[in-house]
């Protein structure tokens, strides 16, 4: 048996005035989905437990069956992962984005961009690389990753410091945040040298002469220590691969003892290579059990709040990912039995422009003879009217892998 996730990130929302009452999935042409939906289950699952915060990180461990209460430690060790940096006991691994913020008046600061405009992994890493070689030390060091997605680990104890995703507060007044970081002294000047290195960087520069938002900050958030987790092979006896351009998914395939697949061209925004990530999803599956494909565009498009970019994203998802992962599992030599999962880890809402814990809509297709079908178009309405609702990643993965 074959199993299949194609995870479409933040493809979930709340019904919009602007699209008559829908929602961009309702809206977005999803003729591979809602076949899916029609011929399998949909039911919904809490991929956020009660009391934790909504975010890819959780939500995502959810999906490969890990219950979150038990083995988050945060998102920023998940991302070291990734990357190949192994955390030190007592070392702390912070999400260090770059971000463009403004100052308003005062020591009043607004967060205008939490991605400096989706700044290129071109030059977000010449700046990293900058802040590396100037202020980087026995307590700090900086690690480049992808756009505006970087890492800091800190060998100094910060204990009571509390960070605030960027994403969260777009276009807001992040002032009270930022005044939090400047209570240790040593964050202190750290931070305020990373700015001034980065507003007069060149990369900076020609940013702004071409009109375009400047990196002039980095943001810290997501801090945690290493985690200890099971893997799926040890869990389940399962041996697979996760796909993602995001470190943070990554960064769970690698706890998880998942192979992470490098798709040249994955973004992880609109001009991904879905081609790609369909055809590596298809190479995995013929020699493995268990495919884990994600997909970051509709998330980001949900933080900028455009429709136009979600329902593209979605339809892109649906045609370029769900639609030939599928007609290529049917057609796949000897013909093997597969359960393929189409799903979101989280809801982004364009009204709200960041994650929600509200449960997700998840179809459940089996190419065996189909015991339910849902008759169903997939949405986030119609998950609704089943009136299923799995607790948490547990439930869901016994429910996948037909356990109990």
């Amino acid at each position: 048996m074959k199993y299949i996730i194609l995870v479409g990130d933040g493809m979930g929302d709340l019904p919009l005035a602007e699209l008559g009452g829908r929602t961009p999935l309702e809206k977005a042409n999803t003729p591979a989905m809602d076949s899916l939906c029609r011929q399998g289950e949909l039911f919904l699952l809490r991929t956020i437990p009660k009391g934790m915060q909504p975010g890819s990180d959780i939500a995502n461990l959810s999906l490969l069956g890990y219950e979150p209460q038990e083995f988050y430690t945060g998102r920023a060790p998940l991302e070291a992962a990734s990357m190949g940096i192994e955390l030190a006991e007592g070392e702390t691994a912070y999400r260090c984005n770059l971000v463009t913020i403004k100052r308003t008046g005062g020591d009043s600061l607004k967060m205008i961009d939490f991605s400096a405009g989706h700044i290129p992994t071109s030059e977000s890493r010449i700046l990293i690389n900058g802040l590396q070689k100037e202020l980087g030390s026995d307590l700090f060091h900086f690690y480049p990753g992808i756009s505006y997605r970087h890492l800091m680990v800190s060998k100094n104890s910060l204990s009571g410091l509390q960070t605030v995703p960027p994403h969260d507060h777009i276009g807001q007044d992040v002032s009270e945040y930022w005044k939090r970081y400047l209570q240790f002294p040593a964050l202190h000047l750290l931070l305020e040298s990373a700015c001034k290195l980065l507003e007069n960087h060149p990369v900076n520069g020609h940013r702004t002469e071409k009109g375009l938002p400047a990196a002039n900050a980095i943001w810290l958030w997501g801090e945690g220590k290493a985690p200890v987790m099971p893997t799926l092979e040890e869990r389940f006896g399962l041996k697979g691969s996760l796909i993602s351009a995001v470190d943070l998914l990554k960064g769970i395939g690698v706890y998880g003892g998942l192979d992470i697949i490098k798709v040249e061209g994955a973004t992880g925004y609109l001009d991904t290579n879905y081609a790609g990530k369909a055809a590596a999803a298809l190479a995995a599956a013929a020699d493995q059990d268990f495919v884990f494909v994600h997909v970051e565009a509709p998330d980001e498009a949900g933080h900028q709040g455009s429709i136009a970019d979600k329902i593209r994203a979605i339809e892109d998802f649906d045609s370029q990912i769900v639609k030939p992962v599928f007609e290529g599992l049917k057609t796949m030599a000897g013909n093997p039995e597969f359960r393929l999962v189409v799903c979101m880890d989280h809801l982004t809402p364009i009204s709200i422009r960041t994650h929600s814990a509200l449960p997700v809509p998840v179809l459940l297709y089996d190419s065996r003879k189909q015991e339910k079908k849902s008759g169903l178009t997939y949405s986030e309405r119609n998950g609704e009217k089943t009136g299923t609702l799995l607790s948490g990643g547990g439930e869901f993965f016994n429910k996948l892998l037909q356990i109990g």
